[in-house]
């Protein structure tokens, strides 16, 4: 785990909007998602493309992950969106409305080695998420959310109860295959009781962190998909009891009158682990 990367924000940053991309830079997101698709209108998206190119070329990121959300191959910019890309310093590409493994084959044979997260955003998505999530370029998978209540001719609703089999079917193949999943994006960017309610429904389903369309919500995805002084004690101290149990030939161990094993360990490495990340920056 010495190389774990926390992703408790994703921030969408539109390709056309240099003034904001600039911003970013001071901002305390993970990660910043430059947005070629859906946040840049049909005649300016050759122009966002070019804006974007200048902001990552200029640097002054830090910390934060650069990710480049191309349009899809079935567009008339998706390919040159890619080859454009693959020549940035980014750490990966966000492809949509990926339903099919041979969509991610094919963004390969062009963005080489570079690492791939996958929009799971429609019903065939779902369907084939098994699949999606056990490609071996695929590294993250993001939740677009408000594209699958659209195609379920669904409504949003406070509690998002429902979509919770799909946003559950999609965390269980991200864990079976050992990747990372993001929380789609909560529209009603000045209700922020509301995103943190579901934020920390997300957290508790097992998401990693949350897509955000304004700053105002970072401070609450940070605080909730991160990790807390409280967890971090707690964490330590599973670790120091199960050490003890060890050395004493015992195969669980006590803690505050519950036991602790094997799966309680690896989840304090885990945490201890976001938190030493967190603290190198």
């Amino acid at each position: 785990m010495a190389d774990i990367r926390p992703r408790r924000s994703a921030l969408y940053m539109p390709g056309s909007n240099a003034r904001a991309q600039a911003k970013t830079r001071e901002l305390d997101t993970d990660a910043v998602i430059f947005d070629l698709e859906d946040a840049v209108a049909p005649d300016a998206k050759s122009s966002a493309r070019a804006t974007v190119a200048a902001s990552i070329s200029e640097g002054g990121y830090g910390h934060r992950e650069l990710i480049v959300r191309v349009n899809g191959a079935e567009t008339p910019w998706g390919d040159d969106d890619v080859a454009a890309a693959v020549g940035w310093q980014i750490d990966g590409l966000l492809y949509p409305k990926v339903e099919q493994v041979g969509q991610v084959d094919r963004l390969c044979r062009v963005a080489g080695n570079l690492p791939i997260w996958v929009m799971i955003e429609t019903p065939r998505g779902v369907q084939n998420v098994e699949a999606i999530a056990a490609h071996p370029a695929v590294a993250v998978l993001v939740m677009g959310t408000s594209d699958l209540v659209a195609d379920l001719r669904a409504r949003h609703t406070p509690a998002r109860e429902n979509i919770h089999y799909a946003l559950q079917r999609c965390v269980l193949a991200a864990r079976a295959e050992g990747k990372e999943i993001l929380d789609g994006v909560h529209l009603e960017f000045r209700e922020l009781a509301a995103f943190e309610s579901v934020c920390r429904a997300g957290r508790d389903m097992g998401m990693d962190g949350k897509t955000l369309i304004h700053p105002d919500q970072i401070d609450i995805a940070n605080r909730l998909f991160g990790v807390s002084e409280e967890e971090r004690a707690h964490a330590s101290a599973v670790m120091d009891a199960w050490r003890a149990a060890q050395a004493e030939g015992r195969g669980v161990a006590v803690l505050n009158g519950q036991l602790v094993e094997n799966l309680h360990v690896a989840a304090a490495e885990r945490t201890l682990a976001i938190f030493e990340a967190l603290g190198n920056r």
